[in-house]
């Protein structure tokens, strides 16, 4: 559904939900690899960066350190962490922070490569779940009702389609009887 970040969506087997889920994957890890690619070019192009050789190496660090930062944090919270490192080259703007420096660009890079890998991570968590639920072999006349929020199925209420056909023919008798009698 492209950009939505809470939804709910039916699927008619588990089969189908992890496919769902392993072409997020993939569109995620793509994005991360062209992100890391952007990122790495950048590093090596910046003037800033070979001009000073000490802030590049910094930038490496703070990639590797703030990735254990944030998933220690998480681990904590349960969740990815919401607030962002920043460093002395951004200033509030009222809801936003601005940058004007290479250094701002190199941490949005970073931001945004840490959580999408943690949205990676989250995807293939729920999907390892489910692909555990399949084995529980609930039946085929099952539909799954998944809440999504943020990209990742949280909550999944299963239905008898039975019971939904019921529903139906029971709505559209009621609906039959009470035109009928007008």
């Amino acid at each position: 559904m492209g950009n939505v970040a809470t939804e709910i969506r039916s699927f008619y087997s588990i089969r189908e939900m992890c496919e769902a889920l392993e072409e997020d994957i993939l569109q995620n890890k793509g994005i991360v690899e062209e992100y890391s690619q952007w990122l790495g070019s950048f590093l090596r192009d910046s003037d800033v960066a070979q001009e000073n050789e000490e802030w590049r190496k910094t930038l490496e660090k703070l990639g590797k350190a703030k990735s254990r930062r944030k998933t220690k944090k998480a681990k904590k919270r349960g969740k990815s962490g919401s607030k962002q490192w920043s460093s002395d080259h951004w200033i509030q703007f009222k809801e936003i922070m601005l940058s004007a420096s290479e250094q701002g660009e190199a941490e949005i890079l970073f931001d945004a490569i840490e959580s999408l890998s943690n949205k990676v991570d989250r995807l293939e968590k729920a999907k390892d779940s489910l692909l555990e639920l399949e084995r529980s072999r609930l039946g085929g006349d099952i539909t799954y009702i998944a809440y999504f929020c943020d990209g990742i199925p949280e909550k999944v209420v299963l239905r008898h389609r039975k019971d939904q056909e019921f529903e139906k023919k029971f709505q559209y008798m009621a609906d039959f009887s009470i035109v009928k009698d007008a």
